[in-house]
């Protein structure tokens, strides 16, 4: 798996409902991390507990001594999930990126949702985008902090 963790002063996630072609907000947060998350082929629940316990526990909020030495959970913040299949994008060949590192949405749905939950057992409170929808994603960086973690790379 892979994540782009932002450190944001607020941020949410807007889709076209298609019923009624109106916005409509999915998530929302206000101070606290939004996380683009991607899943790849090979990628498990081992994976999805993993990154849900190192972004929840990731200190990067300034203490009273303005280090970053407090997590999100500590500062009482919240994520915003997003799936984000491109983030498995290579660009290494042509001009169109290859998406065939992504998992395939039936393994990927299941697992964003149970990475979603494991970030729920970390005492963090967690709002998400719809999965296979177009969304609009707003965000007011903090910092800015920006961060990316790879399941792979956790040696």
């Amino acid at each position: 798996m892979k994540a782009v963790v932002q450190r944001v002063s607020e941020a949410r996630v807007t889709i076209t409902d298609p019923d009624t072609s109106k916005e409509c907000i999915t998530g929302s947060i206000d101070h606290g991390l939004l996380v683009l998350v991607g899943i790849g082929h090979h990628d498990g629940k081992e994976e999805a507990q993993w990154l849900a316990k190192k972004i929840s526990n990731l200190r990067i909020f300034e203490d009273d001594s303005g280090k970053m030495n407090l997590s999100v959970r500590d500062k009482g913040g919240a994520v915003l999930a997003v799936s984000q299949f491109t983030l498995y994008g290579d660009c290494r060949r042509g001009r169109r990126p290859s998406f065939t590192g992504a998992a395939q949405p039936d393994i990927a749905a299941p697992l964003f949702e149970y990475f979603v939950e494991q970030v729920r057992k970390e005492e963090v409170r967690c709002e998400t985008g719809r999965f296979r929808t177009h969304m609009k994603v707003q965000l007011l960086n903090d910092g800015p902090v920006t961060l990316i973690i790879d399941t792979a790379d956790r040696s």
